[in-house]
């Protein structure tokens, strides 16, 4: 076999050499690191990824849950609390989780994921006009990716039956929450009775309303011509003062 001298290779050969000696060291160098980096997220990973599939348990029957793992040059994240940033929204889509990490849950991470959710959710099964109020019979359902749903949409129809519709709904729209409202139990310029109770007392009044309420909002009440409350509204027609 014939042998080759150094003198008798190429310089471009020799660089390129070179260069894939030095890659090929740099990745195998990588290894370790790389896998005591996964090994040391593990426990991180796998606490968060049960919680995420806990919270959307009840939201339909398929679940894919893809989490971005967090920078490898961060420490270990020990006894993982996770939490949900937004508690007040379906965790769907693009969701971000926090993280209490310690025996004190004084450091805090947080991470990014991606779910979706295959299940039912609810539409208008028919034409709905504004201010109707919703029954089951204007309601159907439809199954599709929860994370592709508008943000604020209702998937649930006990949601939605009884409230009242505030702009058209067409039929085979999601319905929203900003499309619908609790019916008024109190209008504007109405003669209402306020009550007031404590624990060995009990007082009601007439009053004017100066502004709508549903069930459990706040109005604000006039007594003659210049004393003004806030009561909640509890019944039709009906407040209750809250000490």
């Amino acid at each position: 076999m014939r042998q080759l001298s150094l003198n008798s290779v190429p310089i471009p050969l020799l660089r390129w050499v070179y260069r894939l000696i030095v890659v090929s060291l740099a990745a195998l160098a990588a290894l370790p690191f790389a896998n005591a980096s996964d090994t040391k997220h593990d426990a991180l990973m796998e606490s968060v990824h049960q919680f995420l599939y806990r919270e959307t348990q009840a939201l339909g029957n398929e679940v894919v849950i893809n989490l971005r793992p967090p920078s490898p040059h961060l420490s270990a994240c020990n006894n993982p609390d996770p939490f949900l940033t937004n508690p007040n929204e379906a965790p769907l889509g693009r969701v971000s989780v926090g993280v209490r990490c310690g025996t004190d849950s004084q450091q805090v991470r947080y991470l990014q994921a991606e779910i979706d959710v295959i299940g039912s959710y609810t539409i208008a099964a028919v034409n709905i006009e504004r201010g109707r109020q919703i029954t089951p019979d204007m309601l159907g359902e439809k199954t599709g990716n929860l994370g592709d749903l508008p943000s604020r949409a209702i998937t649930q129809p006990d949601d939605i039956v009884g409230k009242v519709a505030r702009q058209p709904i067409a039929s085979g729209t999601t319905i929203q929450s900003h499309f619908i409202q609790a019916p008024l139990l109190v209008e504007r310029g109405q003669r209402v009775k306020v009550i007031a109770e404590g624990d060995s007392f009990r007082v009601s009044r007439e009053g004017e309303a100066l502004n709508n309420g549903a069930m459990g909002e706040e109005v604000r009440v006039r007594f003659g011509s210049r004393e003004v409350m806030s009561a909640r509204v509890v019944e039709r027609g009906t407040l209750m003062v809250d000490f």
